[in-house]
């Protein structure tokens, strides 16, 4: 499956990460996931993702600082982020102009829904973004 997209999770709790990966695997998106801000820098640079969906508040290296580095970086600076966070939803316009291109607040997102939000959300993003990627996508 050539043409599948993949999804980098990061997120340090277990739960939510779990949520996410079976409701985007679901919907037919290859999951890479990590679990703190160090990790999620390395598969990114390692598997260069067609999105990755981040946290905030994560041990290592906290969220902002991971965006920073995946923009600064030429390798992953194309990469869409969608940012996940229990952060109020003040933070958004601050994220974006650093280069997330959406904000969920993961109380707004609850889980019963099977995070339906978040896959529409990554949807509509790569889908937006599918010109702009052209021959990009994960490689190992």
């Amino acid at each position: 499956m050539a043409n599948k997209r993949f999804i980098l999770l990061v997120d340090d709790s277990k739960f939510l990460r779990r949520a996410n990966e079976m409701a985007l695997t679901k919907a037919g998106y290859g999951v890479l996931s990590a679990a703190d801000g160090e990790e999620g820098l390395r598969v990114a640079r390692e598997n260069v993702p067609d999105l990755v969906v981040l946290d905030m508040m994560l041990p290592k290296m906290p969220g902002p600082q991971l965006l920073e580095a995946l923009k600064k970086d030429p390798k992953t600076a194309h990469i869409p982020v969608v940012v996940l966070s229990s952060l109020p939803q003040k933070n958004e316009e601050k994220l974006k102009n650093d280069g997330a291109v959406a904000y969920f607040e993961k109380s707004a997102l609850g889980v019963d829904n099977s995070s339906n939000a978040l896959v529409r959300a990554i949807d509509d993003v790569l889908r937006s973004s599918k010109a702009a990627a052209g021959a990009g996508g994960m490689r190992r």
